[in-house]
Parts: structure tokens; sequence; C-alpha cells
């Protein structure tokens, strides 16, 4: 029983270490723009999606030469294709005349969030901000180029599930979006995670057995033969 318990916990541990792998990827943030969600050097794992797939409200890890060279940057999609986006009304972001609402925003960035006129997103495309409004790069930063400060949805490479280090755990879904439309389904990282752990309790529950159940079974027989001397 021992060993069938230990093989099931391997089959788990490794299978979901084995699903994260494919499924994800891990990325180190190195600046503040995302801040409060994601603090600098923040940890996350970010699920491989393609760029399909993305909705508004996704923080999502992409790569655009005319941002950063070839270094993956890490934004929130407020836009995609077909979308008219503007800021700000009332000190709200309106995205199809519809004004949004972005607790993940700290307050105290809120006065500093920059302005900028009505940008019609082109299909196939993405406008992305920071969530640290005042000092982030993004495609506030880049209107005045040829895209308008869009970016392909094909350079998406994958959508931020969680925070792993500190342990922050999974991202909010952004409920302010979901009045234009379905917001995307959180990935399978909980059910890797609950794999590893089971797997892990019964590697180390199986493994601790096989000793203790010796153990109670030489008690048992040194306790029936001395019942048998007795006699």
């Amino acid at each position: 029983m021992s060993g069938l318990v230990m093989a099931l916990g391997l089959v788990l541990f490794l299978g979901g270490f084995a699903w994260a792998a494919v499924l994800y990827r891990p990325y180190t943030v190195p600046t503040s723009s995302m801040a409060p969600t994601i603090g600098v050097g923040d940890r996350v794992l970010a699920q491989r999606v393609g760029g399909e797939e993305i909705r508004r409200g996704d923080v999502v890890v992409f790569t655009d030469k005319t941002w950063v060279s070839n270094a993956p940057v890490v934004k929130r999609v407020v836009a995609v294709g077909g979308d008219t986006v503007a800021c700000c009304t009332d000190g709200r972001l309106t995205v199809d005349g519809k004004r949004i609402d972005e607790p993940y925003l700290a307050e105290d960035s809120l006065s500093g969030i920059r302005n900028f006129p009505t940008v019609t997103v082109p299909k196939g495309r993405l406008f992305l901000l920071g969530d640290e409004r005042s000092g982030s790069l993004d495609s506030t930063a880049h209107l005045t180029d040829a895209a308008g400060g869009t970016v392909a949805a094909s350079a998406v490479s994958a959508r931020v599930d969680a925070v792993v280090w500190p342990m922050n755990g999974m991202l909010e879904r952004p409920s302010g979006f979901e009045k234009l439309g379905p917001l995307s389904s959180p990935g399978p990282l909980r059910t890797v995670f609950a794999m590893i752990v089971v797997g892990a309790v019964l590697v180390l529950g199986g493994g601790a057995w096989g000793p203790v159940a010796k153990r109670l079974s030489g008690r048992s027989r040194g306790a029936g033969a001395e019942s048998a001397g007795a006699r």
C-alpha cells in the first residue's frame, strides 16, 4: 500500500511540474510600471496564449521592437481591435464611451494620470497601459508612432495568471471591463499547484508509512508472543 501511495504521489507531483512547464513561463518584472498589481522585481507566472485569446483587462507579456528592443514587456490590455479608448472622463478611462472602474489602480496615482485623446484601435491590435499610470511607458508614450501606440495582438506570448514571488497569488479578475464583453478565464494554475502539493504529501506520507507500519507490526507480534508465553 505504501508503494502504491508513493507511486501515485510521484505521478501527480511530476505531472504537475510537467504540465506547468508546458503551459506557463516565469518572468521577472524589472520596473514598477505595473504597481501596485505587480511590483518591481516581482516574479510572475504567465500562461502561454495566442493573441486571439486576449481580452480586455488581461495583463500580458509581449515583445515589440518599437517599444523595447527584443525584451518582453508586461502591461494591461485596456482596448482591443475596433474599440475607441480615451482618458479621462471624471478621472476615469473610457472605452467605447463607457467609463471603466479600475480598482487595481493606486488611489494616490490617480491625480498623475496622463490625459490622451480618443484612439481607435485597428483590428488585430491592442492598446495597453501600465497600472502605475503616471510613470508607465505604455501606449500613451507611443501615440505618435505609426501604429498610434497600439501593439499587434500576435506580439503577445503569454497572459499573467499570478505573482508567485512574493506569494501574492492569482491576479484578480478585471470586472470593470465586463460591460464591454466577456473576460478571459483563469488558467489551470490552481489545479497544477494542487497536483504538486497533493503529490508531495502522498510521496512523503507513503514513505513515512512503511517504517511506521513495520514498527506497529513488530509490536503486535511481540505482544502476541508475550500473550502466548503467559499461557
